[in-house]
């Protein structure tokens, strides 16, 4: 796991003075790799290579890079690790080839040279972000795997192309313009997240996860060509006869999902584990633990409040699988403490607030080990969200409604503050047969009242994943793109709409924020994280399991739940599934109140010139009222204006 970043330049230039800047944007990415750095120029002064090294395989200077086949015409800079590279250096040696070393990166730089970059790209089974120089064809490729795992952004501005993994890098050019880019903003609104290729910053993008990109000194980037495409794989499924209850069904998912564990547990430094207690992050330590000589480390916090405290479950599964278990009791002060850095690790705008404990979490596991296992993308792969079941239930039902009646019902809801549905609801069920009592109180109303309004399950997803409805009440100036359109408009015509949901999660939700948390969260502490769920084999074993499969009976990950308990007893896990949450509501009113207000003061806003302070200012008030949670909304534009402050 490492950084790395450059540019390439339109003409030919001094050496010394590039060598500076080069400098500046890899030192930008020391938190990345603090084991070493390497820098690269051309003899011209055309193309400027840097990377930061963070030592997992082959710790001596033969794993340094970036590194240069014997001849000196390619050289590669790169980010992550390739998992089946044993298997690649066996065949690349039956072809030939000499290693110096027992890299992974020496397998990367050396299946490059002899293959070429397409042929090569497919056969890879890892997470990366890499940047490869061919000397003789003038050329810079881009490529990331398959899903995004690992970040890697690009720009183009005054005749300079620049990437890296991170956007603090290429601040430190003066070429690099750092101009709001109003429609990422919009999409930020919705998402919580800019969403892949778009970047807060004009002229800059992210790279989607499999594609590769070629690039030539002086020319504008062309689009990214896909070398991977997860529609394609779906679309040419061959579902797997299987009844929900049939025992092959739990040995193929043990077997795939054993073999990932295994490939993810290679390192020549400290190894362990995240561990929840959820049913993700015990399935990949119990088949950990299974496949090791000595107890595993394992790592969790808990939270002095009730509500949000798992160490208690963590510590119940650690036990009964015997591993090495750490548990790290956070105050608020501790979570107070690292929103000040948000900014600074997440240099693009973020807001999802699970942030704050992922970051925590790593920081602890950093004290014991360089790399530790996730239990990341179970959920989008074997429907664990909420809601998959919720619109199941939810869906059938509001389709007997014409979709008129459906409107003013939901209008009528949201006249009303949560807290006065609340008092409503109290009263009404006291009056009513238990069977006919509602229950969920005021918040889960106004929930179904933005599905209320959708006309079709596509828009009902859209009201699910947007944390803002609509971003142009808020925004001063909104052009938002059609992004989660085009996104719907490739799902595969074979899907029926829980796994359309399903798709979009993994295309949107799953790599600009779950895979982009853990990244910069654990990165951010010279921590390598590695998610098993993500590899290829078993990404293509749980698209052949039939829906009815991975959710049966109500129950999402089906399958890893029978899995699970051949290693781990039942009632150690069988609980509603709970997010990574915090109390922010509370704190905004609390021991945040004095920062939130400061941000989301009238003079910071003008200066800003993004938002609407009247409407801004009437869900903050609205919010210190205790009528309304309005913390999803207000979290965005406090990590915008904080992002805004440090970053701009």
């Amino acid at each position: 796991m490492c950084g790395i970043t450059g540019f390439l330049e339109s003409t030919v230039g001094q050496l010394t003075e590039r060598r500076a800047l080069l400098q500046g944007m890899t030192d930008a990415l020391a938190h990345r790799g603090p084991d070493a750095e390497g820098m690269f120029q051309s003899q011209d002064g055309v193309v400027n290579l840097g990377h930061r090294r963070l030592a997992i395989i082959d710790l001596t200077p033969t794993g340094a890079q970036p590194m240069q086949t014997a001849n000196g015409r390619y050289t590669l800079c790169y980010n992550g690790e390739i998992y089946n590279f044993v298997e690649l250096r066996e065949q690349l040696l039956a072809a030939g080839e000499k290693f110096r070393g027992s890299s992974d990166t020496e397998v990367l730089l050396l299946a490059f040279a002899r293959w070429g970059i397409q042929a090569t790209l497919p056969k890879l089974n890892g997470m990366f972000a890499l940047a490869f120089w061919d000397e003789g064809k003038r050329k810079l490729w881009l490529a990331r795997d398959r899903f995004g795992e690992k970040p890697l952004y690009y720009a183009w501005h005054s005749g300079v192309l620049f990437f890296s993994s991170e956007l603090k890098a290429m601040n430190r050019h003066p070429a690099f313009r750092q101009e709001i880019n109003q429609e990422a903003l919009a999409l930020f609104m919705r998402f919580n997240y800019v969403p892949t290729p778009h970047c807060i910053f004009k002229n800059a993008w992210k790279l989607p996860g499999g594609h590769f990109l070629a690039l030539s000194p002086g020319e504008e980037p062309a689009a990214p060509v896909a070398y991977w495409s997860l529609a394609d794989m779906v679309g040419r499924r061959q579902l797997l006869d299987f009844d929900p209850r049939d025992p092959a069904i739990c040995d193929a998912v043990d077997e795939a999902l054993r073999r990932a564990v295994k490939m993810r547990m290679v390192a020549d430094v400290p190894l362990g584990a995240f561990l929840s207690g959820g049913i993700d992050s015990s399935t990949v330590v119990a088949l950990m633990q299974a496949q090791s000589s000595r107890p595993v480390k394992t790592f969790t916090i808990g939270f002095w409040e009730a509500p949000y405290n798992e160490a208690h479950d963590a510590g119940n599964v650690a036990r009964h699988l015997g591993t090495e278990h750490h548990e790290f009791y956070v105050s608020s002060r501790e979570c107070l403490d690292v929103i000040g850095r948000l900014p600074q690790i997440y240099d693009e705008p973020f807001a999802d607030s699970s942030q704050i404990p992922t970051t925590l979490v790593s920081q602890f596991t950093r004290k014991h080990v360089t790399v530790a296992l996730s239990g990341d993308a179970g959920d989008e792969f074997f429907g664990g969200y909420n809601r998959y079941f919720w619109s199941k239930r939810i869906w059938p039902k509001l389709q007997k409604l014409p979709v008129d009646v459906r409107k003013r019902l939901a209008r009528i809801v949201q006249q009303g503050s949560p807290a006065d549905w609340d008092r409503f609801l109290n009263v009404l069920n006291l009056l009513v047969p238990s069977q006919l009592r509602v229950r969920g109180g005021g918040d889960k109303l106004h929930k179904l009242a933005a599905a209320m309004e959708a006309e079709s399950t596509d828009e009902l997803y859209r009201s699910f994943v947007s944390q803002w409805q609509r971003p142009e009440d808020v925004l001063l100036g909104n052009n938002e793109p059609m992004f989660l359109n085009r996104q719907i408009a490739a799902v595969p015509g074979n899907l029926g709409y829980v796994e359309r949901m399903m798709y979009l999660d993994m295309m949107t939700y799953m790599t600009d924020d779950i895979l982009c948390k853990m990244d910069r969260a654990s990165m951010s502490t010279g921590l390598e994280a590695r998610v098993p769920f993500l590899d290829n084999d078993l990404v293509a074993l749980a698209w052949n399991l039939p829906i009815d499969v991975r959710i049966h009976n109500g129950l999402g990950k089906w399958p890893l739940r029978q899995v699970l308990k051949r290693y781990v007893p039942e009632e150690l896990f069988a609980r509603p599934k709970a997010g990574f949450g915090i109390p922010v509501g509370d704190w905004l009113r609390g021991p945040l109140r004095n920062w939130a207000e400061e941000l989301l003061s009238e003079k910071q806003l003008a200066d800003g010139g993004c938002f609407r302070p009247e409407v801004v200012r009437k869900q903050w008030a609205e919010h210190l009222s205790g009528k309304f949670n309005r913390q999803h909304s207000l979290w965005s534009i406090l990590m915008f204006e904080a992002w805004r402050r440090k970053n701009v």
